[in-house]
């Protein structure tokens, strides 16, 4: 990472952090992503049940892997060998002990913002396990909501779409954003989470790198 983005990050995501606190979250910068990783870990005991949202990070920081391989009951829908049953252990992270997912946008006033395809990340965050964890890198944090919303329309759910086959949505052709109404759209659940509550049931750790889309 360039040098000079990473020392704005080191001297904006404490701040960020700080504003997250202030509205209810449990909030911390981690300027590495063995720090981060470690920070995670530090939350989630041994024994407990996990989902997950889809989200590049976790892969990024290697938590996925760790909790595949270690004492953990992951609810793991990647690894589903049909539709259907990815479907069953989407609903059965709702249960879990910790849920885990990344962010679409965060303001540098301690908003989040996230847009789903079926709702099934922003359902478990709102009003599902008792313990939500968001790990974002700092590329996601903006001025305000406004740009944490065009972010996500605009430069998050096009390069998404490049991930994805056969939903041929206007924006996984062109690249570009059309506000389309397509049976494949992943734009459809839009939510703004402006409070936590109750307080820190959900955990934000914003990382000083480039991660995710």
């Amino acid at each position: 990472m360039d040098i000079i983005m990473k020392t704005r990050y080191d001297k904006l995501g404490p701040k960020v952090a700080a504003a997250l606190e202030g509205r209810g979250f449990e909030a911390y910068y981690c300027s590495t992503l063995s720090e981060a990783r470690e920070k995670a870990l530090s939350f989630i005991p041994i024994g407990s049940t996990i989902g997950y949202g889809g989200t590049l990070t976790l892969n990024q920081i290697d938590l996925k892997d760790t909790f595949r391989n270690g004492d953990y009951n992951l609810i793991d829908r990647d690894l589903a060998p049909t539709p259907e049953e990815k479907t069953a252990l989407q609903r059965a992270a709702f249960s879990a002990d910790w849920y885990i997912m990344g962010c679409n946008g965060i303001s540098e006033d301690g908003q989040l913002f996230n847009i789903d395809g079926i709702g099934n990340r922003v359902a478990a965050l709102i009003y599902g396990p008792d313990h939500v964890l968001i790990v974002a890198g700092m590329n996601k944090v903006v001025k305000s909501t406004e740009d944490a919303y065009s972010r996500a329309r605009n430069i998050a759910a096009p390069a998404n779409m490049q991930r994805f086959s056969g939903l041929g949505t206007p924006c996984s052709v062109t690249g570009a954003c059309a506000d389309c109404n397509s049976p494949g759209c992943i734009c459809n659940q839009i939510v703004f989470t402006r409070r936590c509550n109750p307080p820190k049931r959900i955990k934000v750790i914003l990382i000083g790198e480039d991660l995710g889309l």
